[in-house]
């Protein structure tokens, strides 16, 4: 039996509020409470290994009233507080935290540390909430995470990451890097701790088509370790102009898109876990898959899967980076080409309100795919919106909105494009050789990115909010 492996996810920022804990007037020891989702995965796609994620959901200031002392090295406070977010954690099925800064020490829990949460954490198991995690960081913001069990044990989480519009690895992970020196002219570039953190990305592709098949080809050139592909399609004829690796035997044999690009990593032979799934992003078999993810990239062309994807990265702190394309030929033979990437993270305003999906088409592709019948006579009828004649493709255009969207990634991992990371919505307009980076109006009530109150929620009945 697979040993579960742990991780954690803080949304970056929660994990700023933390690292103000340290910004006390005399350098004494500061503390909080946070609540965190959970989102339990039964299989890792990439080692078969079951998985608990902990994603931060909410930081929750102790206040004034609750301290009782503190020194550069202690902090007591009361418990009152605890209770309340144990009574809160309990109803909404979230996992409670402890937070406390070693301004002058190290990032490590002391044996004080180990009494005081024992004994919480009982406090805890006896309330009825499914676990207690204990978060302590010290002056150099490095950063130490645990989870208390049950039997009164407690268990170190060495991956933990922050996300936000730039991604961040808080623990130490070069040491489990395999030797990345056919990556040497990047590291030239970006230095040797990018390719050590490329190299623990785990990274969705939705979609194995033109966009999706160049973002998988890059991926796989750029040293991610661990890619997914999902994709439930198989090769046509008038996928070859576009689709990266594909071949002209493959649509006699019916080749998944999905198949071609693990064959592509095959024979690049550069050493990524790639794994495919033939199967739509939505689909109940899928969820475990996308869990696992540290970032997705959205490269399908239906609006029920950019939907789910939108509300998949809100719900579980999974970056999105969605890419699009369209092109246009007028009466009078000009063309218009617009390529498109959007980035979803805590902190930015989701697809939606960038109007990049339409949710009368998605009611539309989900009705298609669960009963075509009923689909067919509606559009018979006129009440649902026809595919129309095939959009054009070209592959110079499909590739370079590829390499938009993971330079998206590589920004989130330096500061190639600025300190603030990725960039929330960048247009190309080829025909016009411009770049423009359209803000839509803040919308407060928009179903996803307005709702604070599922940000990090993870796992939740029913899955993502979503009825049906």
């Amino acid at each position: 039996m697979h040993k579960l492996e742990l991780d954690a996810v803080l949304h970056s920022a929660h994990f700023e509020l933390i690292e103000r804990l340290l910004d006390t007037s005399d350098g004494s020891e500061a503390s909080a409470y946070m609540l965190f989702g959970s989102s339990e995965i039964t299989a890792d796609p990439w080692f078969g290994t079951p998985r608990l994620r902990v994603v931060s959901h909410k930081f929750v200031p102790i206040t004034e009233t609750e301290k009782i002392s503190s020194s550069a090295s202690h902090v007591t406070w009361s418990t009152s507080g605890f209770m309340r977010l144990l009574s809160k954690a309990k109803s909404e099925g979230l996992i409670p935290a402890l937070v406390h800064t070693h301004p002058r020490g190290v990032a490590r829990f002391s044996s004080q540390d180990n009494k005081n949460e024992k004994d919480l954490a009982r406090t805890a198991f006896v309330k009825g909430v499914k676990g207690l995690l204990s978060i302590v960081i010290n002056g150099d913001r490095s950063i130490a995470v645990r989870l208390w069990s049950p039997d009164g044990g407690c268990r170190d989480i060495e991956r933990v990451t922050s996300i936000g519009s730039k991604v961040q690895f808080l623990k130490d992970l070069s040491g489990d890097t395999a030797d990345n020196s056919v990556l040497d002219r990047q590291a030239r570039l970006f230095g040797s701790s990018f390719n050590d953190a490329v190299g623990q990305l785990r990274i969705g592709v939705v979609g194995a088509g033109a966009t999706g098949s160049a973002v998988a080809a890059l991926l796989i050139r750029l040293g991610v370790g661990h890619i997914l592909v999902m994709d439930k399609d198989v090769l046509e004829l008038t996928n070859l102009n576009r689709v990266h690796g594909a071949r002209l035997s493959d649509v006699k044999e019916k080749l998944s898109k999905v198949e071609n690009i693990a064959r592509m990593a095959t024979e690049t032979d550069l050493g990524p876990k790639v794994v495919t799934m033939q199967s739509w992003a939505g689909s109940q078999g899928s969820r475990d898959a996308l869990k696992s993810c540290d970032a997705v990239f959205g490269a399908t062309d239906d609006h029920s899967g950019r939907i789910f994807l939108n509300r998949l990265a809100h719900y579980y702190g999974i970056p999105l980076i969605d890419l699009g394309l369209r092109m246009k030929r007028h009466e009078d033979g000009h063309v218009d080409v617009f390529g498109r990437v959007t980035t979803f993270v805590e902190g930015y305003q989701c697809l939606m309100c960038h109007g990049v999906m339409d949710p009368q088409k998605a009611a539309d592709e989900a009705l298609e795919r669960d009963d075509s019948v009923s689909f067919h006579k509606l559009k018979e009828e006129a009440y649902v919106l026809g595919g129309g004649d095939p959009s054009p493709a070209v592959v110079t255009f499909t590739t370079e909105v590829a390499c938009m969207a993971v330079n998206e990634l590589v920004a989130s991992l330096t500061s190639f494009q600025g300190s603030h990371g990725m960039t929330p919505h960048r247009v190309r307009r080829f025909h016009a050789q411009d770049d423009r980076f359209p803000i839509p109006s803040l919308n407060p009530d928009c179903p996803v990115c307005g709702q604070t109150d599922v940000l990090g929620r993870a796992d939740a009945e029913p899955f993502l909010g979503l009825v049906g």
